[in-house]
């Protein structure tokens, strides 16, 4: 038989999600796949349960039914403070996963080349590999992990069509300044770059730190293809409702694109999740207050057992680095991790394109109980 396609040479499976099936073969508490173990909002659950009897039950519009649509732009504009047009500026998708996949088809082409800060989430580097792109990674630098300058200009130099930016980041936790995103800004304007941004943890972002969307910066609107989801502003993981938020033009490629790849997100679910998109900004401060004392009591648990990590400024993971047990293999000692201490992480080498194996990734997004019993269980590494 005729070989497979060749571009998954290089591939493996998401260690991420290969790491939940560890969790449960040994019944580890599972903070390696990002979801929460408790409810999304009441006024969501109502609308769920609402719509289950009344649908809608088919096709909606491909590209998002309008009322989603309206309603998204309207809490987007708020936010981002751009003006968004729902029927010329938004494509739903079928989470931020798709939304990132379609971005990079709908502007890149076979020999292109695009940059991707290492460590990333799992997905960008292959993202671009499957459009026949080639990525350019460019490291950001612990403890802070910020970019060099210098590294990154070369990194344009080779006149990239496209940057993909995840902020907050994952698996960081990093939260880009707005000096550090008009350096990029003025790059990607100078080599005629698109900015393609995941910014899913938008709403989770820890004081002082704030968060800037690249497409508000002056001259970025047009270049900037902004990819999030509602999976963890409204813990609705499950749902799998993204968008796209771009220029016209851009998006008249995306719905293209989408349109080939999966039709349409589930109808029932853009019905069911419209009152969380009217919330006010008080469930935006109460998510923040959540998410900082769950931060607080994860980080001063393992503070308190001695492991080092590094501060997140946002999004809700913390990288904790292994080196004192001596381990060279991270994803060896996740495993063991899982099996003998009942805590499940994920081995940070799956985020880096740098040989890096003493970093661990946790995230803290559970019950307050499911935390203090995880830095309980965690306390046996020091014995």
């Amino acid at each position: 038989m005729q070989k497979l396609s060749n571009r998954l040479d290089g591939f493996t499976e998401s260690i991420i999600r290969k790491m939940t099936r560890i969790a449960n073969k040994y019944g580890a508490i599972n903070l390696s796949q990002g979801f929460p173990d408790f409810d999304p909002p009441k006024a969501i659950i109502e609308g769920l349960r609402e719509v289950s009897s009344k649908g809608p039950h088919q096709y909606e519009i491909t590209w998002g039914s309008i009322e989603f649509r309206k309603k998204l732009a309207k809490k987007q504009k708020r936010f981002m403070g751009i003006d968004i047009d729902p029927e010329k500026n938004i494509v739903v998708t079928c989470g931020s996963t798709e939304a990132m996949m379609v971005s990079m088809m709908s502007v890149c082409n076979q020999g292109d080349k695009v940059i991707v800060f290492s460590p990333f989430y799992e997905n960008y580097g292959a993202d671009a590999i499957l459009v026949g792109a080639e990525p350019i990674y460019v490291p950001l630098v612990p403890p802070r992990f910020n970019f060099d300058k210098a590294t990154l200009k070369k990194a344009f130099e080779q006149n990239p069509k496209a940057l993909v930016l995840c902020n907050p980041s994952n698996p960081t936790g990093k939260v880009f300044t707005k000096d550090e995103l008009l350096y990029i800004a003025k790059l990607a304007k100078e080599h005629d770059t698109y900015i393609i941004t995941d910014e899913v943890y938008e709403h989770i972002v820890y004081k002082p730190n704030k968060h800037v969307y690249m497409a508000s910066l002056p001259g970025m609107k047009e270049r900037t293809i902004s990819c999030s989801s509602l999976s963890k502003t409204y813990s609705i993981t499950g749902w799998r409702l993204g968008y796209i938020i771009a220029s016209d033009e851009i998006i008249d490629n995306c719905k293209k694109v989408h349109d080939f790849l999966t039709v349409g997100a589930a109808a029932p679910l853009q019905r069911a999740v419209l009152p969380g998109l009217e919330f006010g900004d008080e469930y935006y401060d109460k998510l923040n207050e959540i998410y900082t004392r769950k931060k607080s009591i994860f980080i001063e648990g393992i503070r308190e057992i001695g492991l080092k990590y590094f501060e997140p400024q946002g999004a809700y993971y913390v990288l904790v680095d292994i080196s004192e047990f001596g381990e060279k293999d991270d994803y060896k000692f996740c495993e063991w991790l899982a099996k003998e201490i009942g805590v499940a992480a994920v081995p940070g080498s799956s985020f880096f394109k740098e040989k890096v194996s003493n970093y661990i990734r946790f995230h803290f997004a559970k019950k307050d109980e499911t935390l203090i019993e995880a830095v309980k269980r965690l306390e046996k590494l020091k014995k």
